[in-house]
């Protein structure tokens, strides 16, 4: 333009060039408005809360459009003044022409200044052509910001490398309440995606600051004198009852007809109510009697039935007031039984909550040891099908082992779920004036039933035996090296793909159908075959999808094969769910790898077996298998008609790679199809955060291929599935994977960042006196302490230990005490032997935030200064 434009230009030639600009890349370029467009996102950087823009429009790309372009950013629109005026000679309108001739858009054009209908380019294009004289419509808009600072936030967001987002950006609403509550959250998590490299570490129980929310609710709004202590938080309230049934393994359950649904098949048809536990897990059956929501009909059951639990609802007739609620209390307490309330009906998230009898009882009474209350958050005015969970208790125990079952049985519960329900508290919090008034003394609870079932001898043996996340006030001060989470930096493209799969609306099914590019994934980075008979199942966890495979083996009467040296948390789920399990002896020489002379010799003495096989990266060690060695493995389990389970959840982000030339299992799988026992089947597992760093996005994924498999997952119904949102920015990632893309090059950074990573940890451990195995990829190592095992040393006691600070006890130091030690001396979690299944090795994960990282060194160092002192 500035060659084209001289001084001396005459003022017809820049007139000329007043009807044309360059394209700005927004989408109302193709209406020729992208100037306006920008104008109007400048505008809202600097425009006061309570400020106005005036914007004067020509009509020609129609009122929906000039008008959408304000509201779509956050603006409500008044239309001040229209009048209409002759289009310009000089103007040529085929461009628009062509537009409608490519897409369903009309433009808006009038026959002179008296017609009042509107004709579209073409008509208006031949009218003028024939001599026509042809009008278009001019405007004045008055705009004003509905939410101005939280809008301010969300722009301020993406014009930080985000402008591509803005083309999804749909900020009107009809209904004002939903843009109450979807602008806020947007304006949140456009904060914490900016000021934040990535989530940070949460409790398995919940996140803290969500919890705290809840708890404060309860408190402001219903008057119930609760803390964080006392919730846990669950994916969803199916996942929620069926992990409580699971926990208490009870012999007869009663639950409410309307909360079955999602609960396994085999419990809601077994009859074995007189048998006692068996030793043979596959007949050991919880049996659940489905019964009517009604309390007196409800009471009527339980007191002919004697349930050992019983999980209900309430009638909205009867949830009014809290004697029903009292009545169910008091007959489950005499009876021994277990009560689980669910109150998600009747919960509202509102500033004015309706009368809840339950709440109203927990205002004046505490809640006995033997019940506790589930409530599902469902009711949004956004998202209507996202839901995250929790449980609230007054008995300590209880909460322990329900926060603990939740890291077994599901990991952890998404983020962003939390996140989304957070910012709904908040604003009802900050809503409501704190209340200056002491709370009123509750009656505390009747004397205790001593015929309550504890939690079932599996979860005991796990929840206190297994190296499960550590807990407690000090939690916020540790350094987690023990979590298979990453906690590097959140590349763009994934702060993109996750703002954009929550700012959109009306999504359409093609947009959220992620099969076609999982079947690319997994063909891309594996080899591994899939026709249109092979199943995807999706959920927001490996652990969750790996967990229904844990049912599925019992279910056969199997035999889960773990090698020593596996993923701690799926031998502890195993054995949580009361599997056969047996462990397959590795060697150190091979680098604990499984081998399949190491396979052949124990399948030979198993029954029905289904092998778990983690790789190409195996998890802990990160060593890598190569394409033959898993054809070997293979063949091995296809001789004895093994079912196997290949856990693909901690690759991806190899670094260590000469000489390894990736996977291709199709040539072996497709071989040993042809001609295998019928029962072998290859189970692909797998889930995306190292692959394509998708950080905060939760997301795991199951391909199978054996009809009978497909039909047995799907009797245990109750998974947590990603929620659209979620899908849609795995759907878009999956896509930005297969191109070279800004994507691509973060996982290269990541790779080398974890090398470099991996080489610094291994000197500072060699240099303190550990064998390292050093890995090949993924996000852990394993070393062993040789210098230490077997000496004694001094550790502090901990404040809750109920004895002086300073005082400190003697221990020796094995797998059995390990982790503790170094957590008390050092502040540093770690896995021991104890769960990496290799006696002596612990394990050590390496994707920390960097300041995480240095201090995790520093740690390491102080230990071996502790163990010399």
């Amino acid at each position: 333009m500035s060659k084209m434009i001289t001084e001396n230009a005459s003022e017809e030639f820049l007139h000329s060039l007043s009807n044309y600009c360059a394209l700005q890349g927004f989408v109302e370029d193709q209406f020729g408005l992208g100037l306006i467009a920008r104008a109007v996102e400048e505008g809202i950087a600097v425009i006061k809360p309570m400020g106005i823009m005036i914007f004067n429009m020509g009509g020609r790309p129609g009122q929906a459009v000039c008008k959408h372009l304000f509201e779509r950013r956050g603006f409500h629109v008044n239309k001040l003044w229209q009048t209409k005026i002759i289009q310009a000679a000089d103007t040529d309108i085929s461009a628009l022409v062509e537009i409608e001739k490519n897409s369903p858009h009309r433009f808006e054009f009038f026959m002179g200044l008296t017609g009042d209908q509107p004709i579209c380019a073409r008509t208006a294009w031949a009218y003028g052509q024939a001599g026509g004289r042809i009008a278009h419509a001019l405007s004045v808009y008055s705009c004003q910001l509905r939410q101005p600072n939280q809008v301010k936030k969300i722009f301020e967001f993406l014009k930080n490398g985000f402008h591509d987002v803005s083309s999804s950006l749909d900020l009107f609403f009809e209904d004002d309440s939903v843009a109450d509550e979807k602008i806020p959250f947007l304006a949140s998590l456009a904060e914490q995606l900016k000021e934040n490299s990535c989530f940070p570490y949460e409790p398995p129980a919940g996140s803290i600051h969500f919890r705290n929310l809840i708890a404060s609710f309860l408190k402001t709004y219903h008057h119930i004198p609760l803390n964080s202590d006392n919730v846990v938080v669950f994916p969803s309230r199916a996942v929620a009852i069926e992990n409580a049934l699971h926990l208490f393994s009870p012999r007869l359950a009663i639950v409410d007809e309307h909360l079955t649904q999602h609960l396994p098949r085999k419990w809601l048809t077994s009859l074995a109510i007189e048998s006692a536990e068996s030793d043979d897990p596959s007949k050991d059956v919880i049996t659940v009697i489905e019964a009517p929501r009604q309390s007196d009909l409800m009471v009527e059951l339980i007191k002919k039935l004697k349930p050992q639990v019983v999980i209900t609802g309430m009638a909205h007739y009867e949830a009014v007031t809290s004697s029903a609620f009292a009545h169910l209390l008091e007959v489950t307490r005499e009876i021994g039984s277990r009560l689980f309330l669910d109150i998600s009906d009747h919960f509202e998230l509102s500033s004015l909550p309706s009368s809840n009898g339950v709440l109203k009882y927990l205002a004046g009474t505490s809640l006995p040891s033997h019940a506790a209350i589930i409530c599902g958050l469902v009711k949004n005015q956004v998202y209507a099908d996202l839901e995250v969970a929790f449980v609230i208790s007054e008995e300590e125990a209880i909460l322990k082992a329900l926060s603990k079952t939740v890291e077994v049985l599901e990991g952890n519960t998404t983020p962003i779920r939390q996140h989304y329900y957070g910012c709904l508290f908040h604003e009802l919090l900050a809503f409501q004036l704190a209340d200056r008034h002491p709370l009123v003394e509750r009656e505390s609870e009747k004397a205790k039933s001593d015929k309550l079932i504890g939690f079932s001898s599996s979860a005991i043996s796990v929840l206190d035996y297994s190296e499960l996340s550590i807990s407690g006030a000090e939690i916020s001060t540790l350094i987690h090296m023990d979590v298979d989470q990453s906690f590097l930096p959140t590349p763009s493209p994934v702060k993109a793909a996750i703002f954009e799969g929550f700012a959109r609306q009306n999504l359409a099914e093609s947009e959220i159908d992620v099969t076609p590019g999982m079947k690319q994934f997994i063909k891309s980075n594996y080899g591994f075959p899939t026709d249109n008979s092979t199943e995807f199942v999706y959920a927001d966890s490996t652990q969750a999808l790996f967990n229904r495979l844990i049912l599925c083996c019992i279910n056969e009467g199997g035999t889960l094969c773990f090698p020593a040296g596996s993923n701690g948390n799926y031998v502890s789920a195993a054995k949580f769910l009361k599997a056969n399990i047996m462990i397959i002896p590795t060697d150190s020489g091979a680098g604990f790898k499984l081998t399949g002379s190491l396979l052949n010799g124990v399948l030979q003495t198993v029954n029905k077996p289904w092998v778990y096989i983690s790789g190409p990266t195996i998890n802990p060690t990160g060593l890598l298998y190569s394409s033959k060695e898993m054809e070997t493995i293979l063949t091995t389990c296809s001789k004895f008609g093994a079912r196997v389970v290949i856990d693909t959840s901690v690759s991806g982000l190899e670094f260590n790679t000469e000489g390894w030339g990736g996977w291709d299992l199709e040539p072996t799988l497709s071989k040993l199809n042809s001609s295998h026992n019928q029962s072998f089947c290859v189970s692909l597992l797998g889930g995306l955060s190292l692959k394509i760093l998708s950080g905060a996005l939760k997301f795991g994924f199951l391909a199978l291929n054996h009809p009978l498999l497909v039909d047995t997952l799907h009797s245990f119904p109750g998974l947590s599935k990603p929620h659209s949102t979620v899908r849609y920015a795995i759907k878009k990632l999956l896509g930005l994977n297969e191109q070279k893309s800004e994507l691509r090059d973060a996982v290269a950074e990541q790779s080398r960042n974890l090398q470099s990573r991996c080489q610094r940890l291994k000197e500072t451990l060699e240099k303190c006196g550990w064998d390292v195995l050093e890995p090949q990829g993924g996000i852990s190592m394993v070393a062993k302490p040789s210098a230490y095992l077997n000496k004694v040393i001094n550790i502090r006691h901990s404040p809750k230990d109920d004895r002086k600070a300073t005082s400190t006890y003697e221990v020796k130091l094995d797998d059995s005490v390990f982790r503790e030690a170094m957590v008390k001396s050092t502040g540093l979690c770690i896995n021991s032997g104890l769960w990496t299944g290799i006696p002596g090795y612990c394990r050590f994960t390496l994707a920390l935030e960097e300041s995480d990282f240095e201090r995790a060194l520093d740690c390491i160092n102080k230990f071996q200064d502790v163990i010399n002192n």
